[in-house]
């Protein structure tokens, strides 16, 4: 059974650091492209990818460029977004996701293949 899943997040005070993990099973993301994509309370999608990484290149969009970091253990499976000096507006429902993009870039919905369920992060003093 393909699946995704996603873990880490939860309530950090501003300027804080979370690191949100996705952890994939009954296929390899190796030859995937990963996307995170988020989704603020009581706001649409954003409609595409803030990150969009295909293991060589990655992309990130302006909002977190210098604070997010997307990471790989192929090992575990497994992919993570360190996101550093946390703000309240990155405040979201965080969903990674894959598919056979053979770049890097803002990735759209359609772009992605498989979806997780979302973690909560929520930034708040």
């Amino acid at each position: 059974q393909v699946q995704l899943v996603e873990s880490g997040g939860g309530l950090v005070q501003p300027g804080g650091s979370l690191r949100l993990s996705c952890a994939a099973s009954g296929f390899t993301l190796d030859y995937y492209a990963i996307g995170w994509f988020r989704q603020a309370p009581g706001k649409e999608h954003e409609g595409k990818s803030l990150v969009g990484s295909d293991d060589g290149n990655t992309y990130y969009v302006d909002s977190v460029k210098g604070r997010f970091t997307i990471s790989r253990d192929n090992a575990k499976n497994t992919v993570y977004l360190q996101m550093n000096v946390l703000k309240s507006e990155d405040t979201a429902v965080y969903y990674c996701a894959t598919g056979r993009v053979r770049t890097s870039g803002r990735y759209t919905p359609s772009d992605m293949d498989y979806w997780g369920k979302g973690t909560l992060v929520t930034v708040s003093s």
